[in-house]
């Protein structure tokens, strides 16, 4: 029997074998994405900052915690748990954070309207979070593994916390900024672990 012959017999070993390179570059592009926005989220946390001046600049300065309605950092075991399943918690808290990000931006407009650089690099990562989740999202569904729902629409709730007064509010940046770092950052190290020769 012909090469030929045995590839028309079992086209489902030829396919397969001709997707692996697609899939590879699938996760290397979208693993780029990922490291690219995790340099601009470094970026937009360090101008947020700037911006909201004292006390926040100052050394040693260390922001009272707030929890954010509908997205918490990675988990502790979060590294542990099979690709998959780290993917996919990716993929949810990247599409949680556009409206959070959305947020923050009114939150700032009001507060530092003359921040305009801060304000677009806010609607930037808005929508670069988007496109990042649809983007591993992408790779799961090559991977032959389906996302989980979304979690719960965080920014009513989280709009309604900052009706405390201006410094909840500018906490309450501080830290979806911080989320949105700690996530693309994540995203990008799981990715990597799908990589020939990647980490482990």
């Amino acid at each position: 029997m012909s090469r030929r012959e045995g590839s028309l017999e079992n086209p489902q070993a030829d396919s397969s074998v001709s997707s692996l390179p697609q899939l590879e570059a699938k996760i290397h592009q979208t693993q780029s994405l990922a490291r690219l926005l995790t340099k601009y989220a470094e970026q937009l946390l360090q101008e947020y900052v700037q911006a909201q001046g004292d006390p926040f600049g100052l050394p040693g300065f260390s922001p009272p915690w707030m929890p954010v309605v509908g997205l918490s950092a990675p988990a502790p075991g979060h590294a542990g748990l099979p690709a998959p399943e780290r993917l996919q918690l990716d993929a949810r808290a990247l599409a949680a954070l556009p409206p959070l990000l959305d947020v923050v931006r009114r939150l700032q407009a009001e507060l530092n309207p003359r921040a305009q650089r801060l304000l677009r690099r806010l609607e930037d990562a808005a929508r670069q979070a988007r496109a990042l989740s649809a983007a591993v999202e992408a790779v799961l569904a090559a991977l032959g593994s389906e996302p989980r729902g979304p979690w719960p629409e965080p920014a009513a709730a989280t709009a309604a916390a900052t009706t405390a007064g201006v410094f909840p509010a500018k906490v309450l940046g501080l830290r979806v900024c911080g989320l949105y770092l700690e996530w693309v950052s994540r995203t990008e190290a799981d990715l990597g672990q799908l990589v020939p020769g990647g980490p482990a």
